[in-house]
């Protein structure tokens, strides 16, 4: 059965990747995917207690405001929520203040799925074949989980309820993250992450930088959400994300401790398990230090390969817990710095293949050499300013070009999120717009905890990328890359000009994605021999890896035949 489930698998991404769509599609489609098919089992909710939470009070434009608890849209375009209490009576807080905001984003779920997933026979192969990733999940969520989730799908719409019921969809979206990595062995995405401290930071003391490359199309990443939990048990803590999400993609708790999750590739998950952002979350919540973190992941099971990066400003150092579904690592900070991207570095994955094939063949080795090297040609203590500098660098090695949103370059422009954190300072910055481009504002967690209120005391300035002609350039170029594949894909109408070719290339001559969407473009028209020739020029430029080399060589074969 795994064995049919991973042939299928890989016979579906790679005729994606070879014929239809370019990389980041590829993760948004297999993502909307995994999501139906989450969907196409139903799963009871849990026994909650019986609480009155009351209605939400409107006390200004874009703030909300119920008992403590309120969501207030700030001046820089994010939604601050601060909640408190029990786990379910926090759920439906959620779900009071940030309805719109919740039904807004499963509106974009369910587009994306109309969007991806054919109907009928297709849709309905889907269901049965991966099904049994779904049914177990609540069996691997503590009851405060499922039940603070289920506070929070109460208030999700009506309108989607033929697709499933709600506390259903919501676990599903939880676990979409997961299943994403699990379908698609395109998807570890390129989330880059690193620490620094002693003589490394300008503070003395830690200071960690993270890229979340984690891309469902632009919508998704529209309404961004930072959390402040007060909860009844464990540490009071902050958490970067989207609306209806309670998981942890990138976080910091009270006492310092931070957590950050970058995809990987091992073992092929056999049945449902914990979603990562789960875990982080509950290790962010319980854990004071790296021992208690490790001892949390530990307990846990998992259905995806995934990377923990762990700070702590009680042990002032960083650790990688390395998980898959059958194995877990430790990798410890050797000296002042430690760098993340998506291949593992312990000793207990060190020899294994499929970890090894992917440093081989994927780009994450070559985002954790170009990190390695920013790091090591700097001589003065790391700033805030300097940690964003490297998580907004857009180079290859040496400072060479690699065109703009290459897979290849620490900065791919696709982020939905980037965070600098300094925990013995307890202060946590986030990007605001145009992925990590957009100026960083920096939450004091101290101040936030004591006064109740969201507590911004500094900021990193935004990139001059964002101001640049190369930046429009590229925002036009995107368009019509989206149109382009549209076309493939979707077969939407689409003639472009000599003088659209012409000007496509321009906005981004460097990038081998350019020459790689006008060689799918002609090959669909029949125009073989054009399309070869742009195959060919994708290849003289610096391709995201060894993979998408092969692709190309092999489309370009076939339009020899």
């Amino acid at each position: 059965m795994y064995r049919l489930i991973f042939t299928v698998k890989k016979a579906f991404i790679y005729l994606l990747r070879l014929i239809f769509i370019p990389l980041e599609l590829v993760v948004a489609s297999v993502f909307i995917l995994f999501i139906y098919v989450l969907f196409s089992a139903t799963v009871s909710p849990p026994e909650v207690p019986d609480v009155q939470i009351g209605k939400r009070q409107k006390v200004g434009e874009n703030h909300y405001v119920l008992g403590n608890n309120y969501l207030k849209k700030n001046e820089f375009g994010i939604w601050e929520m601060y909640i408190e209490g029990e786990p379910y009576e926090r759920g439906l807080i959620y779900g009071e203040l940030a309805k719109e905001l919740n039904q807004s984003q499963e509106e974009i779920f369910v587009g994306q799925i109309n969007q991806f997933v054919p109907k009928g026979a297709f849709q309905n192969f889907l269901k049965i074949m991966m099904g049994f990733f779904t049914n177990e999940i609540p069996d691997h969520i503590s009851l405060e989980n499922q039940q603070e989730i289920y506070g929070i799908s109460r208030t999700f719409s009506d309108e989607f309820d033929y697709i499933a019921p709600k506390y259903t969809r919501i676990l599903g979206y939880h676990a979409a993250h997961d299943m994403g990595h699990a379908l698609n062995d395109y998807s570890v995405v390129g989330c880059t992450s690193f620490a620094l401290k002693g003589e490394k930071s300008a503070t003395d003391h830690l200071m960690l930088g993270r890229n979340f490359d984690f891309y469902v199309g632009d919508d998704f990443a529209k309404e961004k959400i930072i959390l402040f939990i007060n909860p009844s048990t464990g540490y009071k803590f902050t958490s970067y994300s989207w609306a209806g999400f309670t998981g942890v993609a990138s976080g910091m708790n009270e006492q310092g401790l931070t957590v950050t999750i970058n995809a990987s590739k091992s073992d092929l998950p056999t049945g449902s398990k914990a979603p990562i952002s789960i875990l982080a979350r509950e290790i962010l919540q319980y854990a004071k230090n790296i021992e208690e973190a490790i001892a949390i992941a530990k307990k846990r099971e998992t259905f995806v390969s995934e990377t923990l990066m762990v700070g702590s400003a009680n042990d002032n150092k960083t650790v990688l817990i390395e998980k898959s579904p059958t194995k877990l690592g430790v990798y410890e900070m050797k000296g002042n710095d430690l760098i993340c991207s998506n291949h593992y570095q312990s000793t207990t994955f060190e020899k294994d293949p499929v970890n090894v094939q992917n440093i081989q063949n994927s780009d994450s080795k070559f985002r954790y050499d170009r990190v390695r090297e920013l790091i090591d040609q700097q001589s003065t203590p790391f700033t805030p300013k300097d940690v964003a500098a490297i998580l907004r660098n857009q180079h290859a090695e040496k400072g060479d070009t690699l065109g703009i949103g290459n897979p290849r370059a620490v900065n791919q422009l696709l982020a939905h999120h980037s965070v600098v954190m300094l925990p013995t300072e307890r202060m946590f910055y986030i990007t605001t717009t145009d992925f990590q481009l957009g100026k960083f504002i920096g939450y004091d967690l101290n101040k936030t905890f004591a006064e109740k209120k969201a507590t911004i005391t500094d900021s990193i300035a935004a990139d001059p990328f964002l101001y640049s002609q190369a930046y429009q350039d590229f925002l036009s170029f995107k368009k019509t890359k989206q149109r382009i594949s549209q076309y493939l894909m979707f077969d939407q109408p689409l003639t472009l000009s000599e003088q659209d070719i012409q000007v496509f290339i321009r906005q981004n001559s460097e990038s081998y994605v350019t020459y790689e969407m006008l060689g799918k473009y002609f090959s669909k028209k029949g125009k073989c021999e054009k399309a070869a020739t742009y195959f060919k020029t994708a290849l003289t430029k610096k391709t995201a890896s060894k993979q998408v080399d092969q692709e190309l060589k092999l489309l370009m074969e076939n339009c020899g035949k």
